[in-house]
This record gives C-alpha cells, sequence and structure tokens, in this order.
C-alpha cells in the first residue's frame, strides 16, 4: 500500500490546508511541462495523493483502514481521460464532487480559469488618473472645477449597446444564446473542454439586429467629454478624489473610475496646520512696548487686529473662524505669529532715548 503522506510530504495529523499547501508546492516542483525537475510519474503519485488526502472522508477512510472507498474510481496508471468523466467546468465536474480541486489546479498550471471562476463577471473599463493644481484658497473653500477628457465614452445613440435604436435584437449566431463557446484542450494528461465567454456578443447571448450607425455597433465612441470635479473644502495636498464611473468606457460592461489628484499651490504668507492657518507677523519693537492696531490680509479679505501692548517676539495671536473648513465643518483659527524687529542702527535721538529706557530699568 502507497503511504500517501510520505508521497507530499506530510506528517498524518496535519490539517487540509497543509496538505493543499504541500500537494501544490510538489506539483509545481516535478511539473512534467518544468524544464529542470519535471517528472510525469512523480507528478500522477502526487495528484493519486491529493485525491485521496485533499478529500476529509476520503482520508478518514484511508487512515482506518488503508484505503479510501471508492478510490478504484481514479486510475493514474492509465492517465488523465477527462472525457471519460464527462467534465464540465462550468459545473466543477467529478473532480470538485470527489474533493479534487481542479480550479486551483488548472489556473496554476495552465494559465486560465473555470467557466465557474468567471462566470456573471462583469467587464469594467479602465480606470483614469489625472492631476488638478488649486489654489490655496480653493483648499481652504472648496471649489468646481470642469475638466475636458479625451476618452471612451458609452455611445449617446445606442446607449451602448450597439444596436440601431428600434430595431431590437436577437440570439447569437455564434454562441447561440449561451454566451460561451466551447473549446478542447490537449494538455500532457489528456484532452479536456473548456468554456470561454463568446467574443461576439460578449457573452450577453444576444446581439442587435441592426448595428447602431454612430459607433458601428462597437457600443463605445472615442471622443471629448466634460467632467465635473467637485473639490471638498480642506482637501490634504496629494490627496485623490475618485469619481465613480467617469473612467474609460467597456464593451458590453461598465466604466472605470477617474482619481484626480490634487496639488495644493503653497500660499506666500500662510501655511497650514490640520484646520488651522499659520502666519508671521513682524512689527517694530515700540509697537511691542505700546501696543498697535494693525490690519492684516486673511483668506476672507483685509481685517483689523489688536496688538497688546507688552507683546513678546513668538507669542501667538489667534483669530478665531479664519482657518480651514473640514467635512464641512466648523472652521479652524487663523494662528498669528508675532515677531519683534529689534532695530540693528539708531539715530542719535532714538539712543538717547533707549539709553534713558535703560536708565528707568524698562
Amino acid at each position: 500500500m502507497k503511504d500517501y503522506y510520505k508521497i507530499l510530504g506530510v506528517d498524518k495529523g496535519v490539517s487540509q490546508d497543509e496538505i493543499k499547501k504541500a500537494y501544490r508546492k510538489l506539483a509545481h516542483q516535478y511539473h512534467p511541462d518544468k524544464v529542470h525537475g519535471g517528472d510525469v510519474q512523480k507528478f500522477k503519485e502526487l495528484n493519486e495523493a491529493y485525491q485521496i488526502l485533499g478529500n476529509e472522508q476520503k482520508r478518514r477512510q484511508y487512515d482506518q483502514f488503508g484505503r479510501a472507498a471508492g478510490e478504484g474510481g481514479f486510475d493514474f496508471s492509465r492517465g488523465f481521460d477527462f472525457g471519460n468523466f464527462g467534465f464540465d467546468f462550468s459545473r466543477g465536474g467529478n473532480f470538485r464532487d470527489s474533493g479534487f480541486d481542479v480550479e486551483d489546479l488548472f489556473r496554476d498550471f495552465f494559465g486560465f480559469e473555470s467557466a465557474k471562476s468567471w462566470e456573471g463577471r462583469e467587464k469594467r473599463g479602465k480606470d483614469i488618473a489625472i492631476d488638478l493644481e488649486i489654489s490655496f484658497k480653493e483648499m481652504a473653500f472648496g471649489a468646481v472645477r470642469q475638466v475636458l477628457l479625451r476618452k471612451n465614452n458609452v455611445c449617446l445613440s445606442c446607449g451602448g449597446s450597439g444596436g440601431e435604436p428600434g430595431h431590437g435584437d436577437e440570439i447569437c449566431s455564434l454562441c447561440q444564446g449561451t454566451g460561451t463557446i466551447r473549446h478542447a484542450k490537449k494538455s500532457f494528461i489528456g484532452t479536456f473542454s473548456t468554456l470561454e465567454e463568446c467574443d461576439k456578443c460578449s457573452g450577453k447571448g444576444r446581439m442587435p439586429k441592426k448595428a447602431c450607425k454612430t459607433c458601428g455597433g462597437i457600443g463605445i465612441m472615442k471622443g471629448e467629454r466634460e467632467i465635473r470635479v467637485v473639490i471638498p473644502p480642506g482637501i490634504e495636498d496629494n490627496e485623490a478624489i475618485k469619481l465613480s464611473g467617469e473612467g474609460e468606457a467597456a464593451k458590453g460592461g461598465i466604466p472605470g473610475d477617474l482619481y484626480a489628484r490634487i496639488h495644493v499651490k503653497p500660499h506666500p504668507v500662510f501655511e497650514r496646520e490640520g484646520k488651522h492657518l499659520l502666519m508671521n507677523l513682524e512689527i517694530p519693537l515700540t509697537d511691542s512696548a505700546l501696543g498697535a492696531e494693525k490690519r492684516i490680509e486673511t483668506l476672507d479679505g483685509e481685517l483689523p487686529i489688536e496688538i497688546p501692548a507688552g507683546v513678546d517676539s513668538g507669542e501667538i495671536l489667534k483669530l478665531r473662524g479664519k482657518g480651514i473648513m473640514i467635512n464641512n465643518r466648523e472652521r479652524g483659527d487663523l494662528l498669528i505669529q508675532i515677531l519683534v524687529k529689534t532695530p540693528k542702527r539708531l539715530s542719535k535721538k532714538a539712543r538717547e532715548l533707549f539709553e534713558k529706557l535703560k536708565e528707568e530699568g524698562v
């Protein structure tokens, strides 16, 4: 009796997942199509072992009796003949009923998927990415941009159906309404059938009786389209806005998405700190000592600000609600950092005044 655990290189108590991993690793290693290391006999033994150990019921019978019930139904000495099993990828076939993971095997070794794996999957157009540069003020308050793109669009005449309006459709002559085409493929282990999507009707099973005059029956047309991009207030630099369905149109499917990556121009005065704005305000020494009223430029226009007497360099004055609004909530603040300008040169009179202040201990 063959030791299937030894063939797969695993211990008797391992999980089903570990058995599957071991099988797939060794199957890749000994696959007959490999230039180096391929071994047909070893590959058959691996599949024989996995057919038993990969099925929990057969594995229990094998562990108990040394063989699995019905294991004679798969004769590896004669090779594989999928035709004998009436194998149909659209239903999973007898192998899946016995625990044999056919879809994994053929996806890994032959480079295609079973019909079941793509059945019902809707086609989708390509995504598009663009870059948009906005001003600092547009970042703070939001904006709307109209972008002109040249791309594949749904045909406006037929709405993407590819048929001339008013003429209806009919059963596809190639797939006879099934939406799929059966192909016979050969491999080192025999001949098997696969189902592939019908190219003529894009898997729909029906075709327009008369092709659309505008798009020629394709359902999509290359052309310019103006797209409205709404930029929310408080958007971050390098953040992307997703516009669902504004990407490339797809024949017989849904459009992709448009991603607009936002780039914010730097401001000569303001810097952003979250929802707050930070700016520097340079004042003379006398305003620092005596206080003053200034008018400063903000995102809301020119506004007055009171400089308190005795303010130190580096102190922060705050204008509430003059910052940035994020997610349509309350706006942040404008934070004004005071920078006291110390004179480099003094006139004779100014020096005398400073000398007197010095005498007073100021």
